[in-house]
């Protein structure tokens, strides 16, 4: 047996394994009753209650939850069920306003039964290790840290010289295409009454897609541009890059090939139906520093990583706390209230190196909330 031989028998070997690793998956959770069985069903229900039992409409499902639930699960196995739809609003985040999309308590608990087991199982072994967005022990936190760690190596290799390639997607989630959300469900899903009724879920948002304030969105927008990040670390073979939802980056140390990485995102993104935000994308020398998730980055050359807050979120706060006072004056909050948000925003800032920014944020705070004439304090006996 030859040396090619041999190798053909290892790769078919592993392709094998790999069948029947998928094989077993999928027993479990390309099945349409063992996903939506009476007991994962009103498992999602304690999860889809927690820390919003205080709502009226939560309460009402509540107090006959078993019914609920049970007659939901009948209309599924029947195949009666339809969604109720869902009501919609508008939130301001971050400087941008973002349209909501928000279903009800019942409907939530079929959408959190579906993602749990069956969607974020199947869908979520596919993804990469630097996909950062809604999932377990992953998220904001862990992007930026993931950024941080690519730095250092870089920086072990090449020091300071080098560049970032940053892309964003431009409406991320108002323009998933559901053909390619289609070629995924069947490309990970046969049992054709899971593939119908996450159609379902899909087609609700409209003819292109996916709203806001739906955990299937949440993952299914993941999924649609995950076949970028894979073309990213086995075709451009770039350890160095991550993805936060509809951010991304890639650091390398010579520019001109970051210009042909662009090229290959620009032509997996037409494949896939993405547009790239032109103002966003843009290839930046690391030693002048970059924005990315709203966090302003310098590599020193000492290899030290600064990160810096953005100037619109300390904005945001010295109006947030001069707009707490005005309500702490009229009776509509305590200062408990005043307290918890302030300590969350300073659990927040203590990510960064802003000292400076702390100091003077906190004589701000100290000026509105301390050194008033309502301020209480207990003094010791002996004072």
């Amino acid at each position: 047996m030859t040396s090619a031989e041999r190798r053909e028998g290892r790769y078919q070997r592993r392709v094998a394994l790999r069948a029947e690793k998928k094989a077993r998956s999928c027993a479990q959770y390309d099945d349409y009753d063992a996903v939506f069985s009476f007991a994962h069903l009103y498992q999602a229900y304690r999860k889809c209650r927690q820390n919003v039992a205080w709502k009226a409409s939560v309460q009402k499902y509540i107090a006959t939850a078993p019914l609920n639930v049970y007659q939901t699960y009948r209309r599924l196995m029947a195949g009666t069920y339809k969604s109720p739809g869902f009501f919609e609003f508008d939130v301001f985040e971050r400087g941008k306003k973002r349209h909501i999309r928000s279903t009800i308590i019942g409907e939530r608990v079929v959408q959190r039964c579906l993602c749990d087991n069956a969607l974020v199982p199947m869908l979520y072994r596919t993804f990469i290790h630097d996909n950062g967005a809604s999932m377990t022990d992953k998220g904001y936190s862990f992007a930026v840290r993931r950024m941080g760690q690519h730095l250092h190596e870089h920086y072990r290799k090449h020091g300071q010289k080098g560049y970032i390639l940053l892309f964003d997607f431009s409406k991320f989630f108002d323009r998933v295409s559901h053909a390619v959300i289609e070629r995924i469900i069947r490309r990970n899903f046969t049992d054709r009454r899971l593939i119908r009724i996450i159609g379902h879920f899909v087609r609700m948002f409209g003819p292109v897609g996916l709203g806001l304030g739906s955990q299937i969105s949440q993952v299914l927008a993941l999924a649609s541009a995950n076949e970028l990040d894979h073309a990213i670390k086995e075709l451009l073979r770039i350890h160095a890059s991550a993805r936060y939802m509809d951010d991304g980056y890639l650091i390398h140390e010579s520019k001109e090939y970051l210009q042909r990485c662009l090229s290959l995102v620009q032509e997996v993104c037409d494949k896939l139906e993405i547009t790239l935000n032109p103002k966003k994308t843009q290839i930046v020398k690391l030693a002048h520093g970059f924005t990315w998730l709203q966090i302003r980055v310098f590599l020193t050359p000492a290899g030290k990583i600064v990160k810096k807050m953005p100037h619109k979120g300390i904005t945001k706060m010295r109006r947030k706390l001069k707009k707490l006072r005005r309500k702490l004056d009229a009776g509509e909050i305590t200062r408990e209230d005043v307290w918890t948000s302030w300590q969350s925003w300073r659990s927040h800032a203590e990510r960064f190196d802003a000292w400076h920014t702390l100091q003077s944020m906190g004589q701000l705070y100290d000026e509105l909330f301390v050194f008033t004439e309502d301020f209480y304090y207990d003094l010791p006996e002996s004072a």
